[in-house]
C-alpha cells in the first residue's frame, strides 16, 4: 500500500445543489473511501456556516446529515458490503461478512460545534477483522489523508509528545506521561490525532475509555500504511467487526518509541492510578471514559 496528504480547496458554491457521487462511478475502495469523506466533508462544512442550527442541535444535525450521506454513497457503490456506523443501529448480519465499512459520520461533534478545526469524517473498510483502507477527511485543515497514499513518516525527535482526547483524557494518562518523561499535548477527533502522528507533532497516543469501533477504523488504516505501530492497550492486536461495537482501549506509536511506550505501559498496567478525577485501572477493560 502507498499515504500522502491531500489539500484542497473547498469550493462550496452550487451546494445543496446535489451530492457529488455519481451513481454509475465505477471505482476502486480507495478512491471510494476517500470520495465519500471528502463528500461528506463538504456537506459538513455548509452546515458549519448555516444559522439553521447552533449549539448541541447543530452537531446532532450534522452527525445525521453526514451518516445519511455516508449510507447512500455506500449502499449505491459497495451494496454487497456491511455496515456499522456510529449514528446507525448495528445490523448483526455483519458479523457474517468479511467486509464492513466502519464508519463515523463526524468524529469530534464537541469540537464541531465549538467552531474548531480539530473534528473530522472518518471512513474506514475492515477486511477480515483487520483495517485495511482509511480515509480521514479534516475539511476545516482542508485536509484529506488516504491509506493508499501515506506520507513519508517523519523521524522521531526532541522530547517525546503523548497525544490525548482534549475533552475526555482518560484516568491516570499523567502518570503514563510522567513514566514517558512526555508532554501531554490534547486534540479532538481519533483522526486529526493520528494526522498529528504522521506530521511529527506527537510520537505517541494512547486512549483508553468508551471507544468505539468506529473510532478507529479509518484512522489505524492510516497509522498502518504510514508505518506506524497500533495495538490494544495490552498490546494485543486490534480485530474489528467483532460481537458488541466497542473497541475501548488503543495505542499509536511511532516506531522509534514503541519499544519505550511498550515497556512504560506494561509496568503500568497492573497498577491503580490517582492522578487526576476517580480512580481507574489500566487495563483491556478501563472505566467508561467517553473520548
Amino acid at each position: 500500500m502507498m499515504v500522502t496528504k491531500i489539500f484542497r480547496h473547498w469550493d462550496l458554491s452550487g451546494f445543496p445543489g446535489g451530492l457529488p457521487v455519481p451513481t454509475t462511478l465505477a471505482m476502486d475502495d480507495e478512491n471510494l473511501a476517500a470520495l465519500i469523506a471528502d463528500t461528506a466533508g463538504r456537506v459538513l462544512q455548509v452546515l458549519a456556516a448555516s444559522e439553521l442550527w447552533a449549539g448541541a442541535a447543530k452537531g446532532g444535525a450534522a452527525d445525521r446529515l453526514s451518516n445519511q450521506v455516508i449510507l447512500e454513497a455506500l449502499r449505491t457503490h459497495r451494496p454487497e458490503d456491511a455496515i456499522l456506523s456510529e449514528e446507525s443501529s448495528d445490523d448483526p448480519m455483519r458479523l457474517g461478512r468479511r467486509r464492513v465499512w466502519i464508519i463515523d459520520p463526524l468524529d469530534g461533534t464537541r469540537e464541531y460545534c465549538d467552531g474548531r478545526d480539530d473534528w473530522a469524517v472518518q471512513v474506514g473498510l475492515a477486511v477480515g477483522g483487520v483495517a485495511e483502507i482509511g480515509a480521514v477527511a479534516v475539511p476545516a485543515r482542508n485536509a484529506l489523508w488516504r491509506s493508499d497514499r501515506p506520507p513519508t513518516l517523519p523521524p522521531s525527535s526532541g522530547r517525546l509528545r503523548l497525544l490525548v482526547s482534549r475533552s475526555h483524557p482518560p484516568a491516570g494518562i499523567g502518570r503514563i506521561a510522567a513514566a514517558l518523561n512526555a508532554d501531554i499535548v490534547p486534540m479532538g477527533s481519533v483522526g486529526v490525532k493520528v494526522s498529528a502522528l504522521l506530521e511529527g507533532v506527537g510520537q505517541v497516543y494512547v486512549h483508553y475509555g468508551s471507544l468505539f469501533q468506529w473510532d478507529s477504523c479509518a484512522p489505524v488504516a492510516l497509522a498502518r500504511a504510514a508505518g506506524l505501530d497500533t495495538s490494544r492497550l495490552s498490546g494485543e492486536a486490534l480485530a474489528y467487526n467483532g460481537p458488541g461495537t466497542a473497541l475501548p482501549d488503543l495505542v499509536i506509536s511511532h516506531p522509534a518509541v514503541t519499544a519505550e511506550v511498550r515497556a512504560v505501559l506494561d509496568r503500568l498496567l497492573p497498577l491503580e492510578t490517582t492522578d487526576g478525577p476517580g480512580v481507574a485501572r489500566l487495563s483491556c477493560s478501563p472505566p467508561d471514559i467517553n473520548g
